[in-house]
């Protein structure tokens, strides 16, 4: 059975966008990986036809000091890939369990403790478009059982409408996966101009976020696994929204214990009604 493993393969794919095409021929190379050799920068800048001037490049752009730091990572996280999988079933498995292993490596523990708190502070606009509004919507309706004044905009022209009413009494969620969504993107940029806290949930790292974006939150990917079509584009964002919520529940848990057991029974009470 697979363990959680803190691989280093999700933060090379979150800054791939940032890197030349030199640097993602390297990064493709520890990407795709799949078995254990010398990484030392000779052997390596030999094997890709690079130079180690051009390792070390790639290095720095990960976040890492140097190819020596990238390399040591890389081999403490090294894990061999298991027997092929025949079957359906450990497919999709597999593939949840490398995106859970991904996920583990991208949390931020500071970052969680600091957007749980502005859930307590703000008033919340969570964004979303497609899957990711799906997303956004279930978002919305497990933080509000508990308490937070939490709103989910999936319509294109609502998001865009929305900006109007951002404030600096607000905490602004987006989510684009691509990073790309030009609605999540224009929403975030005109929340931030009328002093919202802004947050953007997304698989793509680049340093332009960081000019209107308080909190970049990095998600695991699933263009790059072998079997990532076969499960729900929702979960790497459900992930995220899980540890927010166990992170924010904890915070006077017995309050939000009861409150969530309110909203239930208010809930369950209603189908009774209409049941006469």
């Amino acid at each position: 059975m697979k363990t959680y493993t803190k691989s280093i393969i999700p933060i090379i794919e979150s800054n791939y966008n940032n890197l030349t095409q030199v640097e993602k021929n390297i990064a493709d190379f520890f990407i795709n990986n799949g078995e254990k050799i010398n990484f030392s920068a000779k052997t390596i800048s030999e094997k890709l036809f690079v130079s180690e001037a051009s390792l070390s490049r790639f290095a720095k752009k990960c976040g890492y000091r140097g190819y020596r730091e990238f390399i040591y990572q890389y081999e403490e996280s090294f894990v061999e890939k298991n027997e092929f999988a025949t079957s359906n079933i450990k497919l999709v498995l597999n593939t949840y369990q490398e995106l859970l292993n991904k996920a583990y490596k991208l949390v931020d523990e500071s970052q969680v403790a600091r957007i749980s708190n502005y859930l307590s502070t703000y008033r919340v606009f969570v964004c979303g478009i497609g899957n990711s509004g799906l997303a956004a919507k279930e978002m919305a309706m497990r933080f509000m059982r508990v308490g937070v004044d939490i709103n989910a905009i999936t319509d294109s022209d609502l998001i865009k409408m929305n900006t109007v009413f951002q404030n600096p009494n607000c905490l602004s969620i987006g989510i684009s996966i691509s990073g790309e969504k030009e609605e999540i993107i224009f929403f975030l940029k005109e929340a931030h101009k009328n002093g919202a806290k802004t947050v953007l949930i997304t698989a793509t790292n680049k340093d332009s976020f960081k000019e209107f974006c308080d909190e970049i939150v990095l998600v695991p990917t699933r263009s790059r696994l072998d079997f990532g079509k076969l499960i729900s584009p929702q979960f790497p964002i459900a992930i995220m929204a899980d540890i927010f919520y166990s992170c924010y529940t904890e915070q006077d848990k017995y309050k939000k214990d009861v409150m969530h057991d309110n909203t239930l029974k208010a809930l369950k009470g209603n189908k009774q009604e209409n049941l006469y």
